[in-house]
């Protein structure tokens, strides 16, 4: 999590941030997305952090609606956590920062390729106009103000 909230600022990126925006988090989002994992024992072999520190990362997915807690097995104590639909709709930027590090932190290419289950070909998250369907620069991207902009922000 981060150091600090965001309380006096109005803006989306950063009240996600509060949610998503420590490394575990996402990373375990990733391995339930597209690895299909779904208990404690599978995250902890997967990115080998400590019990506790995966524990409250689970728990802070399970309270912000991101992940559901379902038991499982004989032991009254034993979890599988499965997405929601808040949790899932966090896979294109899962996928976007991906793609990332691929160009700009992967120097032996990728290291997984995301691929379309029914047809094989390559997934990737792109960025459109609803109108015209282009978006060829960054440069033609602007913020404006939304309905959701409160007024002296």
């Amino acid at each position: 999590m981060l150091g600090r909230t965001y309380e006096g600022q109005n803006c989306s990126a950063a009240r996600t941030l509060e949610s998503v925006g420590e490394r575990w988090t996402l990373l375990i989002l990733r391995d339930v997305l597209l690895r299909g994992m779904r208990r404690f024992g599978e995250f902890q072999a997967s990115l080998g952090l400590a019990k506790n520190v995966l524990s409250n990362r689970l728990d802070l997915l399970v309270r912000e609606g991101m992940l559901e807690r379902h038991p499982y097995g004989s032991h009254a104590d034993h979890y599988e956590y499965r997405p929601t639909a808040k949790g899932a709709d966090l896979l294109p930027v899962i996928v976007a920062l991906t793609a990332w590090g691929d160009r700009w932190a992967a120097p032996k290419g990728p290291p997984a390729l995301f691929k379309h289950d029914p047809c094989g070909h390559d997934v990737e998250q792109v960025i459109r106009c609803v109108g015209c369907g282009d978006v060829s620069e960054p440069a033609e991207i602007t913020a404006v103000p939304g309905p959701g902009r409160s007024s002296g922000t």
